[in-house]
């Protein structure tokens, strides 16, 4: 149980016995300074309102029931009601001395099977920096879960299908038949596109052939789903290779693309229609929703199906929303695109619910996020103008972050710089974008996210660094510590009590699906702890074997929380930079 999770019981607990509804909530929260205590509880003045009561003679009757002996020094009452809580320092130091932050903190005891929808390239182009995202906020979100007890079902929903694969087939044919292997003709991605997307503007006869190719792909004609089949492989190889260089968890088992619904779009539309909700406007099959209408009360389109027999993304999704909730049993998904889909993914999330393809219950959750900017604060491009793959990003940021480690420790080996400069480039350019606030938009420098001062990915690898080298300096292995935590000065009080506060911020990122929190409380912890190294001697010959000891373990209990939450944003740490 978290500290928070602590505190709220023993307050609910002490509400219920002086007669407040179980509706009102303790409100716990982090006091503000030293002076108002650890933690406050500031519910007292809600319930009151609610009981018509005076607030602070609540409060005092709440107290008056909190049993706190074992865990708090005193409890106070603040103006009208806030109730003061002073952690005591031997529970603390007790508390911190068991911790194992590289475990759960408990036995989920309502873990969910939870589907996570998220990185999902178009297999027609390389992935570029548009990609980054959803890619790296789903994988820490899906290793959060995980970590917390969940059963996590990962989803990647490959753009694989549809009338452009009609086009990329016709080309990739078109080139092969003039002597061209397929592996080279696909050798670039983007270059690739380009030329099958001129080639369909401008050559009448090679558009009507590609139309009819997307009939007979969807169709399931062999020779055409044989092109289709090569070209997805081809296509996959790239995202594994971006997968791999990113250190996120997907693999070939989670993708699960639009073309794995092609047999389900057409009974769905049945479904539709036989339900009243999709009906005939203009040849298409459409769905009309009053829940999303107009500032003139026209309800919202949706279109299941074109008028040519086609189908769309919403039917994709659909088919998609109802397979999770049929075959995979989840109980919550979630599902992260960009904000641009916003519209698109409420449509769906109604219309799902209301076609009764998925449980009135189930959680239906889009985590939209803003846009990767440059310094010129638009839309982060290329200096020609064109969309920066993200392969060429990456190996950037590898070649930058070595340039930057070398200045530093010029002494490391070919092979040890080698190592450091690919986790110090690749985590910064993680921690850079998931350490900001994920609805916002954010701008890319590559100065402040190499920096190794304030909030960023080199300045907390070189924390978790700087502790282990105090260790091997002692000549100390860290699990043949002996002796208690002993929490005496103000910075090991503020270390002790941030280290007990890790899983409520696993807790809040799981919820919330913002990593942007597990950053902050890892950089805090890490400033925390640099001010406790300045302000504590650890190695000094003054310092009591009893201190040194304990110091010793509250700087192991750091590095082993740093080394968890950096873990589960997908981040190494490094022995030494």
């Amino acid at each position: 149980m978290s500290l928070r999770q602590l505190l709220d019981q023993r307050l609910r607990a002490a509400m219920t016995l002086a007669g407040v509804p179980a509706t009102c909530e303790p409100h716990i929260a982090l006091s503000k300074g030293p002076a108002f205590g650890d933690y406050q509880a500031n519910g007292a003045m809600a319930a009151a309102k609610v009981m018509g009561t005076s607030p602070r003679a609540l409060a005092e009757h709440i107290v008056a029931n909190l049993a706190m002996d074992d865990l708090a020094d005193r409890i106070e009452i603040a103006g009208p009601g806030f109730i003061n809580i002073y952690l005591r320092s031997s529970w603390l130091a007790q508390e911190v001395h068991g911790l194992q932050p590289s475990d759960p903190a408990q036995v989920n005891a309502n873990p969910q099977t939870i589907v996570v929808d998220y990185s999902g390239p178009n297999l027609a182009k390389e992935m570029h920096v548009g990609h980054l995202r959803s890619t790296i906020i789903g994988d820490a979100v899906v290793r959060t879960l995980e970590f917390l007890g969940h059963t996590v079902i990962r989803q990647n929903h490959v753009g694989d299908w549809g009338t452009q694969f009609g086009m990329l087939i016709a080309e990739l044919e078109t080139q092969t038949l003039e002597g061209e292997q397929p592996e080279l003709a696909l050798k670039d991605l983007e270059v690739f596109y380009k030329q099958a997307k001129q080639h369909f503007d401008e050559d009448a006869d090679f558009a009507n052939l590609a139309r009819d190719y997307v009939v007979r792909l969807q169709a399931g004609d062999a020779k055409i789903l044989g092109l289709w089949q090569l070209f997805r492989d081809l296509s996959l190889k790239h995202s594994d290779d971006i997968y791999a260089q990113l250190n996120v968890s997907l693999n070939r088992s989670h993708i699960r693309g639009e073309s794995a619904y092609n047999a389900d779009l057409q009974p769905l539309v049945q479904n539709l229609q036989a339900q009243g909700l999709a009906v005939t406007d203009d040849g298409a099959q459409v769905v009309f929703l009053p829940e999303l209408a107009d500032k003139k009360g026209n309800p919202s389109p949706v279109i299941v199906q074109k008028k040519d027999g086609g189908y769309l993304y919403a039917t994709t999704d659909l088919a998609a929303l109802q397979y999770r909730a049929v075959q995979l049993q989840a109980n919550r998904i979630m599902v992260f695109s960009d904000a641009r889909q916003s519209l698109h993914m409420q449509q769906v999330f109604i219309l799902s619910k209301k076609a009764h393809l998925v449980p009135a219950e189930m959680r239906l959750e889009h985590h939209a996020f803003g846009t990767m900017m440059g310094e010129d604060n638009k839309p982060f491009k290329t200096r020609s103008g064109d969309t920066v793959k993200l392969a060429e990003l990456l190996t950037e940021a590898v070649e930058r972050a070595a340039a930057t480690v070398r200045e530093k420790n010029p002494d490391l080996s070919a092979d040890e710089m080698a190592v450091v400069a690919q986790a110090v480039g690749i985590g910064a350019v993680k921690y850079a974008d998931l350490s900001k606030t994920r609805t916002l938009d954010y701008v890319f420098s590559w100065e402040s996210m190499l920096s190794f001062d304030g909030n960023t990915g080199p300045y907390l690898q070189y924390a978790y660094a700087r502790i282990r080298s105090i260790f091997r300096r002692a000549e100390i292995d860290a699990d043949q510590l002996t002796g208690q935590v002993l929490i005496e000065a103000v910075q090991e009080r503020a270390l002790a009590i941030k280290l007990l506060q890790f899983s409520d911020a696993l807790e809040q990122l799981a919820q919330e699906a913002m990593p942007h929190v597990l950053c902050n409380y890892l950089y805090e912890l890490a400033s925390l702890f640099m001010t406790f190294y300045e302000a504590c001697p650890i190695l000094k010959p003054e310092v009591s074997e009893a201190h040194k000891n304990s110091r010793l373990a509250l700087s192991h209990q750091v590095a082993v929380t740093l080394q968890t939450g950096l873990g589960l944003l997908g981040i190494d740490v490094l022995e030494k930079m």
